[in-house]
């Protein structure tokens, strides 16, 4: 059962104060192309030959098997890692196509304080460890200019309860957090600034099945009231199957199937995909 959140995004008004251009994005225009995209680490190992287009307010889930490539190819697109050859365009708002892997990098840092967030598989590595979790909740506004106390203390307060952690927590730092509490939190630190595109890398492991549910439903709401874009990795076909609008299906590096989530999950073409999708139903 879908659990659906009184209030998706912050407090009332809140939202409107710190973001007032959010209710005015969702152009036609692709966010983000991607084209012949490669990173190898010997044979079929990482990524290769990957193009798609993603649209604002659209979710791509990345599924396959451990060691398909998943993972690479997010830390391609999400200008962690460079490609042996292909490219990535994001759509800036300001300057129109940037191809990432062209602009320095200091341009690819600010695109994912700012733009972007990365939600991380281990929170740890997402998180400030020795500052409060108010702190790093708004730390990401911060770099968005954001500098008044009672605004960033308003928004950390309202993103703990939308996350369900405890407000009195607010000044706790979070390696006094459970594992659970932590991916939450992180969660709530990069979605806190209204990004444009999120990447995900199994941002419901370690949750509970209702902290789950209530963390993909937010998610959806973000995506519908601000145009959120997300790249999913998931090995979870039901998160896929709630989440995303899209699915890439890879294996050895490459993508064996894609289209539509349900149709993919219903009709499964490719021999692979079918043998994913009959594993999960066996199961």
């Amino acid at each position: 059962m879908t659990i659906t959140l009184e209030n998706p995004l912050l407090a009332p008004g809140l939202a409107e104060q710190i973001f007032p251009q959010a209710k005015h994005r969702g152009a036609p225009c692709p966010l983000l192309q991607v084209e012949g995209v490669t990173r190898l680490f010997g044979a079929e190992k990482g990524c290769q030959d990957i193009s798609f287009t993603l649209y604002p307010g659209e979710v791509l889930g990345l599924v396959g098997e451990s060691g398909s490539g998943k993972s690479t190819l997010l830390s391609v697109l999400s200008g962690r890692l460079p490609p042996d050859r292909g490219h990535v365009h994001y759509r800036n708002d300001d300057s129109g196509w940037l191809d990432i892997y062209q602009a320095e990098e200091i341009r690819r840092r600010l695109l994912l304080r700012t733009e972007w967030g990365f939600v991380e598989q281990n929170p740890r590595d997402g998180l400030r460890m020795s500052v409060s979790a108010g702190a790093n909740i708004g730390e990401r506004l911060m770099a968005q200019g954001i500098r008044h106390y009672g605004t960033l203390r308003a928004a950390a307060l309202d993103w703990l309860r939308q996350v369900e952690i405890d407000i009195a927590r607010i000044d706790d730092a979070p390696k006094t957090f459970s594992g659970g509490m932590q991916q939450r939190l992180q969660i709530a630190r990069n979605l806190v600034s209204a990004p444009r595109l999120v990447f995900m890398d199994e941002p419901t492991g370690g949750l509970d099945v209702s902290v789950q549910a209530r963390i993909l439903d937010l998610l959806r709401n973000l995506v519908r009231e601000l145009d959120l874009s997300v790249i999913l990795v998931t090995h979870d076909l039901a998160v896929a199957r709630l989440l995303a609008d899209r699915l890439l299906v890879m294996r050895r590096s490459r993508v064996v199937e894609s289209g539509l989530t349900d149709q993919i999950l219903d009709d499964p073409q490719h021999p692979y995909t079918q043998l994913l999708v009959s594993s999960v139903l066996q199961a």
